[in-house]
């Protein structure tokens, strides 16, 4: 008996395949300088914040996140409230109530945001129920006395929990 032999599968036997290896160590270097790079940056907290020109963040070695919550941003001239202007040194003089305790503006912003906040929380069951915390951004060159006001005023209006943002030291 005979085999038969075809001559499409000779080659097949006799051919080797050959390994095709690839050095990947130089792309896990990069991927290892990405991953800590984007470790370095990441915000936990889920909070953007845009400080305004005039204000100088003081530092501090705090390492607990910000909730979320309405930001007033204070610098020497200007109020801000969620990136709203609400009270500028030159234009409002008349800025404080009789007693020199609240801030008129802030407080009447503060109340709208509330209000606002509320009739969400009516209207849909599934939003975020009202906390009655503030953000301040504060620069640091503001005086006490005058963070005192800006925490009565918060307070007055329904924002009793108070956050202060600063610069963490590296």
């Amino acid at each position: 008996m005979s085999r038969v032999r075809s001559i499409s599968g000779r080659g097949r036997t006799r051919r080797k395949k050959k390994s095709f290896e690839i050095d990947i160590t130089s792309l896990l270097d990069i991927l290892v300088i990405l991953l800590v790079f984007l470790i370095k940056n990441y915000n936990a907290s889920g909070i953007v914040l845009n400080v305004p020109k005039g204000i100088e963040l003081p530092t501090s070695k705090s390492q607990s996140l910000n909730t979320s919550g309405i930001i007033v941003q204070v610098s020497p001239n200007t109020i801000w409230v969620d990136d709203k202007i609400i009270l500028e040194a030159q234009k409002d003089t008349l800025a404080e109530d009789r007693t020199g305790r609240r801030i008129i503006p802030l407080f009447n912003e503060l109340v709208k945001k509330k209000e606002v906040i509320k009739q969400i929380e009516k209207s849909s069951p599934n939003a975020k129920k009202f906390s009655g915390v503030v953000n301040l951004v504060v620069d640091k060159t503001i005086k006490y006395s005058y963070v005192k006001k800006l925490m009565y005023t918060a307070a007055a209006a329904g924002f009793g929990k108070y956050k202060f943002v600063v610069m963490t030291e590296e």
